[in-house]
């Protein structure tokens, strides 16, 4: 199983659940407490705390690092919402909001019990405590332990629930900034300053853009070279070649994980990134053919070339 099936499925039912549970608060007119907006959140509310009752029965069985055994109490098993329960806790340290947790799963289906995937046992997930985009789960976690087992619930559909026992193995605390020496400038690239807190801005080349993909160091740090296969956290913030910034982790006061040469990000980043060193900041003008193509992707144009600057702060 690819590492990002589970990640990918959860993402996928999220989105899917927020827009309905905001169509639906969205349908009434919110004057009064029996507008239909009003009976909807109460009904939401009711369907949750039965749903996290009947997960709460879900038994989850196992040493400490080893894919567990998950037992639903009957099949079919279904939920209606999106719930998490925290099975048990764990006994290493207390998680933080900002780390980069190590996170196994094993995803099993509601219709007969079966295991659909797993990530046991050397291709965990990464997500950022507190900050996981689900937030069933990252109250689940608030205040928990490295080693905790959380059971997470979703419904894509009629009689189609999938159950994912998840379980903490590490936690990180990832730096704020890229640290380390900094590099000279290259003439007729975009000239990039850094705020005090480490947020960079541009001011654009005159000269024509790349037609190869840069990835040009601005601070080298002092750790180990990353590799293909490995899972990044980097913050960033990316520009049109004329300057007009369409994204930033910095704005948002988030870091990035993925895994490099998974395709989870556009060519140019996971040939960018790799061999460059943990703790660098590097600046990456990416080609339309390394990026996003002859397709149009939000605010940014077919045939774009693009620049990012990007923090390297962790690689494991």
């Amino acid at each position: 199983m690819r590492r990002t099936t589970t990640a990918r499925a959860i993402a996928a039912a999220t989105t899917a659940l927020v827009l309905s549970l905001s169509l639906a608060a969205c349908s009434g007119d919110g004057g009064s407490d029996d507008s239909p907006s009003a009976d909807a959140s109460a009904s939401v509310s009711a369907a949750q705390a039965a749903d996290q009752a009947a997960l709460a029965k879900v038994k989850v069985e196992g040493e400490p690092g080893e894919e567990p055994k998950v037992t639903l109490p009957s099949t079919p098993f279904n939920v209606t919402t999106f719930v998490a329960h925290l099975v048990q806790d764990g006994d290493g340290a207390a998680i933080e909001d900002g780390q980069n947790l190590t996170v196994h799963m094993v995803m099993v289906s509601g219709t007969d019990g079966s295991t659909m995937g797993s990530t046991y046992p050397d291709s965990p997930e990464t997500v950022t405590a507190g900050a996981t985009s689900i937030a069933e789960l990252d109250k689940e976690l608030e205040g928990a332990h490295v080693g905790a087992r959380v059971l997470v619930a979703l419904s894509s559909g009629e009689n189609n629930t999938q159950v994912y026992a998840m379980e903490v193995v590490d936690a990180v605390t990832i730096p704020d900034r890229a640290e380390g020496e900094a590099v000279a400038p290259v003439e007729g690239l975009p000239t990039v300053t850094l705020g005090e807190d480490g947020a960079p801005s541009i001011t654009p080349s005159t000269a024509a853009a790349p037609t190869t993909l840069v990835a040009q160091p601005l601070i080298k740090g002092s750790g180990p070279a990353v590799e293909s296969g490995q899972t990044v956290t980097v913050k960033y913030t990316g520009w049109l070649w004329d300057g007009t910034e369409f994204d930033s982790s910095w704005s948002k006061d988030t870091t990035f994980p993925f895994q490099v040469g998974a395709g989870q990000v556009i060519p140019g980043w996971d040939t960018g990134v790799t061999g460059q060193t943990v703790g660098s900041q590097v600046l990456l003008v990416v080609p339309p053919d390394q990026g996003y193509g002859d397709q149009d992707n939000g605010t940014i144009p077919a045939n774009s070339t693009l620049v990012f600057v990007v923090d390297i702060l962790d690689a494991r």
